[in-house]
């Protein structure tokens, strides 16, 4: 038995910086059941409580190991609406595979990519999560429709209750389609897997934006339950010199124009974008990841400024790897104190930064070091520092947030109103996690405490 994961395809970094095709190709069935026969079918399996949506995972991969790959994609359906996607974005290094026994002597076992194979299987044959016959009569509110949301809806579904989404925009899929490029999450993809969940009964509203079309208040009078899952879309900047300048770019603007509008193919597109010579991303987290490479991808010279060390990035592994052979520069344990120009970006002022005492998180505090200022040429900066809930959903309605203005929830996706339930970036329940898989967790927690209080009504 291999000690080594089998070998994914994918494209070579000097074709895939030209196009915005998927990087990573997926396995056939042949070696995907190979990599299952890997896994030694332990008896305290550690892969699953590893997984925020506990996903039985050591039963789908036994059927895989067992080729009974449509009884496997049907088995992870049951736990997971969205397979396909978890498979390719999700940190499986941090969390299930993080635990897996044989990573104890070698590699672990490719969950992510057996996931993966299954998830397309089951778009490909039409594969949808069981239903209930039974249903409730009750309605429940969804806001938001990204990965939090998704699942909240789908689980309700399939537990007999009426589930109406709500979108702003006029695409649903939320993060997982404004935020997450092409190359690492292709838009084909990301649809099938919400026609999926609307194919378990759910109804979807687009173009509505909540806070405007309808108010909290007016939801709850309509629907018995209501949860709320819009992420955070409110990008964070660092209250430098020089951010108001032209050529400067929150990661949501960017990743938003390039992803949802496909400004890559513009003027067949009618969405531009500024596409920088030398671009500098500033931040080291996967939205700073996926921003660097999707300039790369426009054909500018990029450099990321991350103001730790390498060791402290929180960007998936593969993420790091696949931008550094796309020819990115890191410059690290170095931060900004002001981007330079007249009108338009010329450059960036730099500290060298040196590593302290740890803070709350647990990640050593960068410190600047006196005198060590420099610049660097540029012509567009791409801030990727984080972003916050908008307040426009809850405004005017009586709901406790925490001092950044997302709502307060317990661990049971609650909040300080009884019919109000929130998961995902908007809520307290996501800091310091902020992962499509997280959220989904939170999203399934919610939907079974919504379950749980509809029951008693």
């Amino acid at each position: 038995m291999s000690k080594e994961k089998v070998h994914m395809d994918e494209q070579s970094p000097d074709e895939r910086i030209k196009n915005f095709d998927e990087v990573t190709l997926g396995l056939d069935q042949s070696h995907v059941i190979t990599e299952a026969k890997r896994c030694v079918d332990c008896k305290n399996p550690q892969c699953v409580p590893g997984c925020p949506v506990c996903i039985d995972i050591p039963g789908f991969i036994r059927f895989v190991a067992e080729g009974k790959i449509k009884e496997g994609a049907e088995h992870i359906k049951k736990y997971n609406d969205l397979p396909a996607i978890c498979g390719r974005v999700c940190q499986q290094e941090k969390q299930c595979e993080l635990h897996c026994i044989r990573g104890r002597n070698g590699e672990p076992v490719a969950i992510g990519r057996i996931e993966r194979f299954l998830g397309d299987y089951a778009i490909e044959h039409k594969i949808h999560r069981c239903m209930t016959s039974d249903k409730s009569g009750k309605k429940v509110a969804v806001v938001g429709t990204g990965p939090a949301s998704l699942t909240c809806a789908g689980n309700l579904s399939s537990l007999g209750h009426n589930v109406q989404m709500f979108e702003s925009l006029h695409k649903a899929g939320g993060v997982l389609v404004y935020g997450i490029p092409e190359f690492r999450l292709p838009k084909k993809i990301v649809q099938a897997e919400i026609d999926s969940v609307m194919c378990e009964g759910v109804s979807l509203r687009t173009n509505a934006v909540i806070g405007k079309l309808l108010t909290v208040q007016q939801i709850l009078d309509r629907y018995d339950a209501m949860f709320i899952g819009c992420g955070a879309g409110l990008p964070y900047f660092m209250k430098i010199p020089g951010e108001n300048l032209i050529g400067v770019y929150s990661a949501n603007e960017f990743l938003t124009r390039s992803n949802l509008m496909k400004s890559y193919q513009f003027p067949d597109q009618i969405t531009p974008i500024k596409k920088g010579r030398k671009v500098v991303v500033v931040g080291g987290g996967n939205t700073a990841m996926d921003s660097a490479r999707v300039a790369r991808r426009y054909g500018s010279d990029v450099t990321i400024v991350y103001r730790r060390s390498e060791k402290e990035v929180p960007a998936r592994a593969e993420e790091v790897e696949h931008a550094k052979a796309e020819g990115i520069r890191f410059m690290l344990l170095t931060n900004p104190v002001s981007i330079l120009g007249s009108g338009s970006v010329e450059g960036i002022r730099c500290i060298k930064m040196e590593l302290g005492e740890a803070d709350a998180s647990g990640r050593r505090s960068p410190v600047p070091i006196e005198g060590s200022e420099f610049d660097i040429e540029c012509d567009l900066v791409v801030m990727a520092v984080g972003q916050g809930p908008n307040p426009l959903i809850t405004d005017g309605f009586d709901i406790k947030k925490d001092k950044r203005g997302k709502i307060v929830v317990d661990k049971h996706m609650r909040t300080s109103h009884p019919r109000i339930f929130a998961a995902g970036d908007i809520a307290t329940s996501s800091v310091g996690r902020g992962t499509v898989i997280a959220a989904m967790g939170d999203g399934r927690t919610a939907a079974m405490s919504i379950d749980k209080m509809l029951k008693k009504q």
